[in-house]
């Protein structure tokens, strides 16, 4: 049944490969959330697309049936680098499919890059950056380079080591990023993301701010009701999941977050984002004791210039010996040095209401 209320306001195709999909199949996806969950005019909904997997006439069909956001997996703009990553497409591949998408008038594109690549320079990047900004994208992600444990990229390379750049390097390449890009009239709004004015990623504001979402697929996770569970991720599980999901009639057990849950998820997301924490809404939701908490665990950091507190006029609040924090304002941290910091900071956080 379709609710008349609540319907979808963004939808987001992400890897694995979804241009594997015929344009059949993605219409298919989208008919069916439309009759079972509803779809609100206006929608955003985004697909992830690697250069060198996509046809005009594919494009054309996901346009057609809804997609109007598409985020292209460039990377790098080096072949070498591409190549040393494992990546199928080379970079006349990237100057191909963004010819694409312009012929086919998806205006709304995101370009994905990762610093902190094997072999990448401080020039490596800032090239990366220039070819990013010419290309004139609506949004730009900027990630920096995971090495996964028990992984083959794990095997071959450790964090900080060479052929890897430092960590100081990295820390570099985090700071040219925001200097480049914000030069360039795109708002630095997330840890990893910029956009130009009016254009951030709707779909990954909703997890920032810790919203509900529906996720469908092997590993999707989904946050409803309170509730945030994970999909299995092994084709075999997967389907058994689903057979018994099917029987029980569309329910399982799933308890609800604690308190505590709510609070670090809240913080570790929300702090994610350039206009951080809003302090009214943090006191509507939580104690006094735990906002107190949450004062004394960021006052070194405060100190440090790596959090801040911003008041409604838009200036830095100056805690001094303030007892507690401010009663409206946004919490948030420093850009950029407070992001390079984030991980440190969080895990404090953490550490003083992990429940153990």
């Amino acid at each position: 049944q379709q609710p008349t209320t609540n319907s979808l306001k963004t939808v987001f195709f992400g890897g694995g490969t979804p241009s594997l999909l015929s344009v059949e199949q993605l219409e298919r996806i989208l008919d069916t959330l439309e009759k079972n969950l509803g779809i609100a005019g206006g929608a955003e909904i985004s697909m992830e697309i690697d250069p060198g997997t996509f046809s005009k006439e594919q494009i054309q069909g996901y346009r057609k049936a809804g997609v109007n956001r598409v985020s292209l997996g460039v990377q790098a703009f080096q072949d070498e680098l591409l190549a040393i990553c494992g990546r199928s497409h080379q970079l006349k591949d990237i100057f191909a499919a963004i010819e694409l998408l312009r012929q086919v008038e998806v205006s709304e594109f995101s370009l994905d890059l990762i610093s902190g690549l094997p072999h990448q320079t401080l020039h490596h990047w800032q090239d990366s950056l220039e070819t990013a900004v010419n290309l004139a994208p609506t949004h730009i992600s900027c990630y920096d380079l995971t090495v996964e444990p028990v992984t083959a990229f794990a095997r071959q390379y450790v964090p900080g080591k060479t052929p890897l750049p430092t960590e100081d390097t990295t820390a570099q390449m985090y700071r040219l990023t925001r200097q480049v890009l914000t030069s360039a009239g795109y708002e630095h709004y997330e840890i990893s993301n910029y956009a130009l004015p009016g254009h951030q990623c709707r779909h990954n504001r909703v997890y920032w701010e810790n919203r509900p979402f529906y996720g469908f697929g092997m590993g999707a996770a989904s946050y409803v009701q309170g509730c945030r569970f994970t999909r299995p991720r092994t084709r075999r599980e997967y389907y058994a999941w689903v057979q018994e999901f099917i029987a029980a009639g569309g329910r399982f057990d799933c308890p609800e977050l604690s308190e505590t849950d709510v609070l670090l998820e809240t913080l570790m997301l929300g702090l994610r984002l350039v206009e951080g924490l809003n302090l009214l809404t943090l006191r509507e939701q939580f104690s006094e004791n735990i906002l107190e908490k949450i004062r004394i665990t960021l006052q070194p950091y405060y100190q440090q210039k790596l959090v801040e507190v911003i008041g409604t006029d838009g200036e830095r609040v100056n805690l001094g010996d303030i007892q507690k924090l401010p009663m409206i304002g946004q919490l948030r941290l420093s850009d950029p040095e407070g992001f390079l910091f984030s991980n440190t900071i969080l895990a404090d956080l953490f550490s003083q209401f992990d429940e153990g």
